[in-house]
C-alpha cells in the first residue's frame, strides 16, 4: 500500500524502547534533581570559547545563561550549542549533561551522546569528577540502554568499552 517496511519496523521498535527510555530519563532526573551551575562554564558561554569569543562577549553570554534549573534549557539551545559538550568544566558537565542525556532519549538531540561519554582521555573524565554516585549510575543506565539502540550501532563497541572500563558499577 505504499507504506516503506523499513520504516514502519523502525517505528515499532522505538515504541517497544519508549518505555525503557522514559524510565531512564527518571532515573537521570532523580540523580541530578537540585544540580546548579555554580561557577561552571555556561552552555552559551562554552559555545562562546568554541567561537573564540572576546572575554566581554563571554561574560554577556554568561549572564544569559540558566545556572538554577537545567530542566528550563530548551532543547533548541542544546542542538544549537551542540559543541558546548567539549567545553564545559566540571561543573558545568554536571549541570548541563542531564538536559542533553534527556534530550537524547526523548529523540530531541540531534547529534547524539555516545561520544562525549566514551571517548576518554584525561581532559574529559576531569570533567567527570564532580558527579556522585547516583548520577555516575544515570549515565550508566543510560549507556546501557543506548548500546541496545540500532542509532547508535557504529558506536556500540566504544559504549561497551566506557561502561567496562569507567562509568562502571563499583
Amino acid at each position: 500500500r505504499g507504506y516503506d517496511p523499513i520504516t514502519i519496523a523502525e517505528a515499532e521498535e522505538r515504541a517497544q524502547r519508549w518505555p525503557a527510555a522514559l524510565q531512564v530519563c527518571q532515573i537521570i532526573e532523580a540523580a541530578f534533581a537540585g544540580a546548579t551551575l555554580g561557577h561552571g562554564v555556561g552552555l552559551q558561554e562554552a559555545q562562546g570559547l568554541d567561537d573564540y569569543a572576546a572575554p566581554a562577549t563571554l561574560a554577556a553570554y554568561r549572564a544569559n545563561d540558566e545556572k538554577d534549573d537545567w530542566r528550563r534549557i530548551p532543547t533548541e539551545a542544546l542542538n544549537h550549542c551542540n559543541s558546548s559538550l567539549s567545553f564545559f568544566d566540571a561543573e558545568g558537565m554536571r549541570f548541563h549533561l542531564p538536559a542533553y542525556l534527556i534530550a537524547d532519549l526523548r529523540g530531541e538531540y540531534d547529534f547524539g551522546m555516545a561520544f562525549c561519554l566514551t571517548h576518554l582521555s584525561d581532559y574529559s573524565i576531569s570533567r567527570f569528577t564532580l558527579l556522585s554516585t547516583a548520577q555516575r549510575a544515570a549515565i550508566r543506565a543510560y549507556l546501557l540502554h543506548i548500546a541496545e539502540d540500532p542509532e547508535y550501532e557504529f558506536e556500540r563497541a566504544d559504549i561497551l568499552r566506557a561502561l567496562d572500563e569507567f562509568w562502571t558499577d563499583t
